[in-house]
């Protein structure tokens, strides 16, 4: 039998949703903490582009000439494992951590597809915003929230783009897919 504490705990911090500014500083505090340990800002997009280039060196595409994978940081790409990468092992980390948190919290479904225009729909759609995440050298943790919270006009100037961009998209897919 449970102990009643053990249900309100569950209910109060793992069922329920938390309000916006304990995720706000959570997200905070995490972004400090990477900063830290890595000496740089956090951003998703920078993995991907890892284990893209990743996988294209490993099945013998020839990327050495790319200048994507010129650059800095990214030539890493043709010395580390896939797991020795710092980005790779924080963003399975997140990912694993969403999972755990959306079965915990009884939130997890396998729905069915509805049709595949949906499907065709979505992959275009991440599709273009991965290529926008890279041309705009991050995606909204980088590009955004890690640029704000260090007063960079960047960071404004991207989440106004952003929020003009979410409204316009909203209305296409409102108009187009529902």
């Amino acid at each position: 039998m449970k102990n009643q504490g053990e249900n309100t705990f569950y209910q109060r911090y793992i069922k329920k949703v938390w309000p916006y500014w304990v995720g706000g500083v959570v997200l905070g505090v995490l972004n400090v903490l990477i900063l830290f340990a890595y000496e740089r800002f956090y951003s998703f997009s920078s993995a991907f582009g890892y284990w893209g280039g990743w996988f294209l060196n490993r099945i013998g595409v020839s990327i050495q000439d790319w200048t994507y994978f010129s650059y800095g940081r990214y030539t890493r790409v043709f010395t580390e494992g896939f797991f020795d990468n710092p980005e790779t092992l924080i963003l399975l980390a997140m990912i694993l951590g969403a999972f755990i948190s959306a079965l915990a919290a009884g939130e997890f479904r396998v729905r069915k597809i509805k049709s595949y225009r949906h499907v065709i729909t979505a992959l275009v759609g991440g599709i273009l915003m991965g290529y926008g995440a890279r041309i705009a050298q991050g995606c909204n943790i980088g590009a955004y929230l890690s640029a704000v919270g260090s007063m960079s006009l960047q960071g404004w100037v991207f989440g106004l783009f952003t929020f003009f961009g979410a409204a316009v998209g909203s209305k296409i897919l409102i108009k187009y897919l529902m």
